[in-house]
């Protein structure tokens, strides 16, 4: 009997599903709804695919209904491609006979690849729009890409199917050396403004000679590539003062993820390195965001590396990496970076005037300024630190203390700091304990320091380090240590304010 039982009941539920499979459906009357009226997609360069975007769409009567078509407005030769709740359809383009439940809903994902020729004249659009049925019952959901024309440089691959290498030490990266002969695209050493440049692998500057960046370029690097300045080579970022907020005569190296969701995650590419030995090096109105090393200077050949008017943001280990490294800083922003914003290691020559060193990593490992006179592993381990001066500059961030001086015997450790305001907490009794961290008493290392002071910044979430007349930093720097114009151009005042913003109102 159970057993009879068991039976009649799998016959009611196979019954059951069997019908529900075939469920009968009424065509669709076009009140489809949507998540979106409209899709952006974020900006791509020519020919490189774009992120995935979701559209959702809901059936909200009470019928089952079929959607006779879903389908690109320019059908199979559309730059957009889609699937619609997994379904490939026609090329993904042509969607025919789409079942959606009552009160369901279902998932379409948009991508592009298109060439900027695809795009309109006027303003580099690239439009159609996803149709659902046709005549009365027609729905539009309108697709939007800009796309940018761009200079690609890339490692070459060889018939063989190996590509090109740049020996460093014993090994070879994916690199190559930037020609200013080359058959495509000119002179790849004279970096302009005309386009951006998207580079993959390790573009490297040949010894001897001169990389050149002219105010407002754009260069964009992939995924673990970056710029290599070698031996006897050098690099000239020209940026100047911009008039406005899209910074139109900056130079900026970033990632080449466009997407606003990528707009401040580090580590999206490798380096600027400027290698043992690179020479006459400067960098005037430069921004680096969301590298793994913003700067890595290692050991140049005696001339001073120049940075002026730069702003290095989200680096997943260091803003800048010096090691034993001769540096002229002023005007110099860095914010969040997962071991320093700034690190000057293994000895060097450093001078930073008018500086804002800010580091809110979420941890506790972090800080904002790192001085150092050795290297582990390295023979010989230490190297005299010269010179590590700190004028009219802040140091500050979210972690108790954000400066690090830490040395060895037998080499020199050389350290000032004038005038200013240090994030430093006590709580472990550092100060009492560690003759390096006398703020108050060594006057042969420190003057006038501010300690444990907010400098009240605008907004450190968006890399606004300007200040008003209520922060500790007002009118607080050493005329002796001036540097007249702030980092947008703004005049100081007398005395001037610490770090690389003269307080002025800053619209929010």
């Amino acid at each position: 009997m159970r057993l009879k039982i068991v039976l009649l009941f799998i016959g009611i539920v196979l019954s059951i599903c069997s019908c529900r499979s075939d469920f009968e459906t009424v065509a669709s009357t076009g009140d489809l709804a949507f998540s979106k009226d409209t899709i952006y997609l974020d900006t791509v360069f020519s020919n490189i695919g774009s992120s995935t975007y979701r559209l959702k769409v809901y059936n909200k009567s009470k019928n089952d209904i079929t959607i006779p078509s879903i389908k690109l407005g320019k059908g199979l030769s559309s730059k957009y491609r889609m699937t619609v709740d997994g379904m490939q359809g026609t090329e993904g383009k042509i969607f025919n006979n789409v079942d959606l439940l009552s009160k369901d809903s279902l998932y379409i994902f948009i991508e592009t690849t298109a060439n900027s020729a695809d795009a309109n004249t006027s303003d580099f659009l690239y439009t159609d729009q996803i149709q659902f049925d046709s005549g009365e019952n027609l729905q539009n959901v309108e697709l939007v890409t800009l796309i940018q024309d761009a200079v690609f440089l890339y490692p070459k691959r060889f018939a063989d199917g190996a590509t090109e290498a740049l020996p460093i030490g014993n090994e070879k990266i994916d690199g190559f050396y930037l020609d200013e002969n080359d058959p495509i695209n000119g002179n790849e050493l004279q970096f302009t403004n005309d386009k951006p440049y998207v580079i993959y692998g390790c573009a490297a500057v040949p010894s001897n000679k001169t990389a050149t960046f002219e105010a407002g370029t754009r260069v964009h690097f992939h995924a673990n590539s970056g710029l290599i300045v070698a031996n006897k080579a050098s690099i000239r970022v020209n940026g100047t003062l911009s008039t406005t907020d899209k910074l139109e005569n900056e130079v900026i190296f970033e990632g080449d993820r466009l997407e606003t969701n990528f707009s401040d995650v580090p580590g999206q590419w490798g380096t600027i390195w400027l290698t043992d030995g690179s020479t006459n090096n400067t960098f005037d109105h430069l921004t680096i965001k969301n590298a793994t090393i913003g700067l890595l200077v290692q050991n140049n050949d005696g001339t001073t590396v120049s940075i002026k008017n730069t702003q290095i943001y989200n680096s997943s280990t260091y803003g800048i990496l010096a090691q034993t490294a001769k540096i002229n800083g002023e005007n110099i922003v860095i914010n969040n970076a997962g071991l320093a914003s700034l690190a000057c290691t293994y000895g060097g020559n450093y001078s930073f005037t008018h500086s804002t060193f800010n580091n809110s990593w979420n941890s506790s490992q972090q800080v904002s300024v790192l001085v150092s006179n050795y290297i582990l592993g390295a023979i010989p381990e230490v190297k005299d630190l010269n010179a590590a001066t700190f004028n009219n500059c802040i140091i500050y961030g979210s972690y108790s203390n954000e400066m690090s001086l830490t040395k060895k015997t037998g080499a020199a450790f050389e350290y000032q700091f004038n005038n200013c305001l240090i994030k430093f907490d006590n709580m472990s009794n550092q100060i009492t304990a560690n003759p390096d961290y006398q703020f108050n008493t060594d006057t042969a290392h420190y003057n006038a320091i501010l300690l444990n002071k907010d400098p009240k910044f605008f907004s450190v979430a968006k890399n606004k380090f300007n200040i008003d007349e209520t922060s500790s930093a007002f009118a607080k720097g050493n005329s002796a240590f001036l540097i007249p114009f702030d980092i947008i151009g703004t005049t100081r005042s007398l005395p001037p304010d610490l770090g690389a913003y003269q307080n002025k109102v800053f619209p929010k």
